[in-house]
C-alpha cells in the first residue's frame, strides 16, 4: 500500500478537547520516543481543529502528522470513534499503537521480535506501580461479566495483515452497530458508547483471542496508574504519593517503573516536563 512509508513506529491519536490538550500529551510522548527508542519514527493523528494548533517545533520531532479525513468525533468530548481507523491511517507497515498519555522508562527495542510472533498483540491485563499483575476488577466488571479477554489498548502491535484488516474491520462494524450488540448480546452493558478497551475486547472474543493476544509474553505491558488499581486516593497520585522523575525513569514511592507508565491523569505533563524534554531532545529540535 502507499500509505505505508516506514517499516516501524508508534502512532498515537491526538484530539484535542475542551479539556485536555492531547497534542501537547504526544509532544512529550515523542520526546520521549526519540530519548529512548532506537527504533522511534513517529506519527500522530489530529483532526482539523488540532492539525491547526501544530507548531514548527512539533513537527520536527512528529515524523509522520496524519490529519483525519472522516473524523467520526467531531461532537464527542471523548474522542474514541476514530480509533478503529488506525490500520488505515497508520504510515508504518509494523506499528505499536499508543494511548497519547503513557511513557517510557528504558527501551523496548527487543520486543518487536516477540511482537512479530502474531499480526496483532493486544496487552493483556496491567501492572500496578509496584510491578505486580494487577489484580483488581475495580474497572473491569464488565469484562467479567460477559467473560471477554483482559485486553488493552494502551500499547498494542499490528502488522499490515489480512488478521489485522479482520481485526479492525470487526471493530469498526461492532463500533457502529454498538447499540444493538449492546441491547441484545452483551450483559450489564452501561456505555452508550464503548471505550476503546471494550470495543477490542468484544472484537477479540469475536475473532479469537489466541489471534491477537501473548499473555504467555507477560512482559509486554504497562504500569496503569489509575487509582483503584494501585489502592491510590485520588487520581491525581503524583500529588498524594512520592513522584519522582530522573531522566526517563519514573519513580514512585521509590520504586523505579521498568515497564512504560500509563500515567492516566493528564495534568501530570506540566511545563517543567515539557521543558526538560525539550532540552533532553535538543538535536531533534534544532
Amino acid at each position: 500500500m502507499s500509505q505505508h512509508k516506514s517499516q516501524q513506529g508508534f502512532i498515537t491519536f491526538a484530539q484535542n478537547t475542551d479539556s485536555v490538550d492531547y497534542l501537547n500529551l504526544a509532544f512529550v510522548q515523542a520526546m520521549n520516543i526519540k530519548c529512548t527508542q532506537k527504533i522511534n519514527d513517529y506519527a500522530v493523528i489530529v483532526d482539523a481543529a488540532t492539525e491547526s494548533k501544530i507548531s514548527q517545533e512539533h513537527r520536527k520531532v512528529f515524523d509522520h502528522i496524519i490529519v483525519l479525513e472522516n473524523d467520526l468525533a467531531q461532537n464527542d468530548s471523548w474522542k474514541l470513534a476514530n480509533e478503529w481507523q488506525v490500520f488505515n491511517l497508520t504510515p508504518f507497515k509494523e506499528t505499536v499503537k499508543l494511548e497519547s498519555d503513557l511513557l517510557f522508562t528504558r527501551s523496548i527495542d527487543h520486543w518487536w521480535t516477540t511482537f512479530r510472533l502474531k499480526d496483532i498483540v493486544l496487552s493483556t491485563g496491567c501492572k500496578n506501580y509496584k510491578q505486580q499483575q494487577s489484580q483488581s476488577r475495580e474497572y473491569r466488571q464488565f469484562f467479567d461479566d460477559n467473560q471477554l479477554p483482559d485486553v488493552y489498548n494502551g500499547l498494542m502491535y499490528f502488522r499490515y495483515s489480512q488478521t489485522a484488516w479482520n481485526f479492525f474491520h470487526t471493530a469498526e462494524l461492532i463500533y457502529k452497530n454498538w447499540p444493538d450488540i449492546s441491547d441484545h448480546s452483551l450483559k450489564n452493558s452501561r456505555e452508550k458508547t464503548p471505550s476503546t478497551d471494550v470495543l477490542y475486547a468484544v472484537t477479540a472474543s469475536l475473532l479469537g483471542s489466541e489471534y491477537c493476544t501473548l499473555p504467555s509474553a507477560d512482559f509486554i505491558n504497562f504500569v496503569h496508574m489509575k487509582p483503584g488499581i494501585n489502592n491510590f486516593a485520588d487520581k491525581t497520585w503524583f500529588n498524594t504519593v512520592i513522584s519522582e522523575r530522573e531522566g526517563d525513569m519514573i519513580r514512585v514511592n521509590n520504586l523505579n517503573q521498568y515497564y512504560p507508565v500509563h500515567y492516566f491523569e493528564k495534568t501530570y505533563v506540566d511545563q517543567e516536563l515539557v521543558d526538560e524534554y525539550r532540552t533532553r531532545c535538543r538535536k531533534f529540535l534544532e
